[in-house]
């Protein structure tokens, strides 16, 4: 795996995308010469033909990113990758048809664009079922073995096999040893299974290591040239999150990462507040829309606040649109749950387009939030949500943001389970915070946020 932005992609992955950026420019680069003839040359380097192409390339990416074509964890069969890879040139094709319309010197002219596109579409085909190929190389799969018997290794275990796109191969792992699981016994599994399969890499997913886990051989191992590591770290590799279970504060402390300079506390907040009054402006014309709409709906204030926590433990008031009933919580608070029949019409809209956070950006401006960060929880949750999952506390050290990374990997939580999930995004976050990593999390609201995904 190859870490960009402090988080770890498969490399099968970025070969898939740099393969398909390649495809694109070159079915339209074909499509320049095939129809401009002689012009081609003039075309490209005289009338921005590099840029326009490079455009439509980005514009292919985007749209296959926005289909889930890079996340094959979400495309249950291939009858649905090959329905969405056709969405592509489908989309585009629009695409194209209305910047002709408006600035048809945007594209290439003579039919280029046209003649790209059906290019583009039989080779995106093409690429998809050679890429199907390509990844079962020997270079692209590493086998790896599993020294553990418990949940924690079955978890690896069963990570590994549900993300085929990480180029794994299981070789075996302990649990599925016969007899007493002694260290003796796993020494020679270990031992007998490296030499025969040719490992590259054993994962250590024991939590009692006190006379199972055989050192000497690990020791032997890594001085051959096989990769040793924890199974917390690789856990935190491919789910993007750190498990609370079995977690020792000692990880916490010398462990990489958890690391926050001047400099980037102070560029992160200069992009807070940049973005938080671009997007302020730019509601400026729907909040008299969404105002009325709140008072014709139901009876109550437009707005709602609340108290959360937020860095260090201070509390301060969150400002939202008001999506629920005015007597929502005369019982006492309590989460919003699937179908709350609390909320109110106007309420269920607000909140699946997330408009209801609108407001919120004015906590970022004033400092009580970033743009970026874990979500506020209320003081009554907070309380008994510290006592109910471990590390709980730690999401505290850094300002609550409007979106962040658990917005986008997880759904929308109401209960403890939920929270503990939630939490483990949240520390992955605050391990490997990075401008790059808030710029990449600002990228994927935009599109959780389209698809209206998480939202309740």
């Amino acid at each position: 795996m190859i870490r960009l932005f402090n988080v770890y992609y498969p490399v099968r992955t970025l070969v898939l995308l740099i393969g398909e950026a390649l495809i694109v420019w070159t079915s339209f680069l074909l499509g320049a010469f095939c129809m401009l003839g002689q012009d081609t040359y003039l075309a490209l380097n005289y009338e921005g033909g590099y840029f326009k192409i490079f455009g439509v390339t980005a514009l292919v990416l985007l749209c296959s990113h926005w289909l889930d074509l890079y996340d094959t964890a979400r495309l249950n069969t291939k009858g649905e990758l090959y329905f969405r890879l056709l969405m592509v040139p489908g989309v585009l094709a629009f695409i194209l048809a209305a910047i002709a319309y408006v600035r048809p010197n945007y594209l290439l002219g003579s039919g280029s664009s046209e003649v790209g596109l059906v290019i583009l579409t039989v080779a995106l085909f093409g690429w998809r079922i050679g890429f199907g190929w390509l990844v079962q190389l020997p270079i692209l799969v590493e086998r790896v073995y599993v020294l553990g018997t418990g949940d924690r290794a079955q978890r690896v275990v069963l990570g590994l096999r549900q993300n085929p796109e990480i180029g794994v191969e299981i070789a075996s792992w302990t649990g599925k040893m016969e007899g007493a699981v002694t260290r003796e016994a796993v020494a020679a599994h270990l031992m007998e299974v490296v030499q025969k399969q040719k490992v590259h890499r054993v994962i250590v997913a024991t939590s009692d290591r006190r006379g199972t886990i055989p050192m000497q051989e690990l020791l032997t191992l890594r001085m051959r040239g096989v990769k040793i590591e924890e199974a917390t770290t690789w856990l935190e590799k491919i789910s993007g999150k750190i498990e609370v279970e079995n977690l020792y504060p000692s990880w916490l402390v010398f462990g990489q990462g958890f690391r926050r300079t001047t400099t980037f506390i102070f560029v992160r907040r200069i992009l807070s507040i940049v973005i938080s009054s671009i997007g302020l402006i730019l509601s400026l014309p729907l909040l008299p829309f969404i105002m009325l709409a709140i008072r014709l709906d139901s009876k109550g204030p437009v707005f709602y606040t609340q108290t959360r926590v937020g860095k260090g433990d201070r509390l301060f008031k969150v400002v939202k649109f008001r999506t629920m009933r005015q007597d929502a919580e005369a019982g006492g608070p309590k989460w919003a749950g699937d179908k709350d029949p609390r909320v109110t019409r106007v309420g269920k809209f607000l909140r699946s387009s997330r408009l209801d956070e609108i407001p919120q950006l004015w906590c970022v401006l004033k400092g009580d939030m970033a743009f970026v960060g874990p979500r506020p929880e209320r003081p009554e949750f907070i309380e008994m949500l510290s006592k109910e999952i471990p590390f709980y506390g730690v999401r505290h050290m850094v300002r609550p943001g409007l979106t962040g990374w658990a917005q986008i990997k997880y759904k929308y939580g109401s209960t403890v389970a939920d929270s503990r999930e939630k939490l483990q995004y949240d520390l992955f976050y605050i391990k490997n915070a990075s401008i790059g990593l808030d710029m990449l999390i600002m990228f994927q609201t935009v599109k959780t946020v389209l698809l209206r995904r998480g939202a309740q």
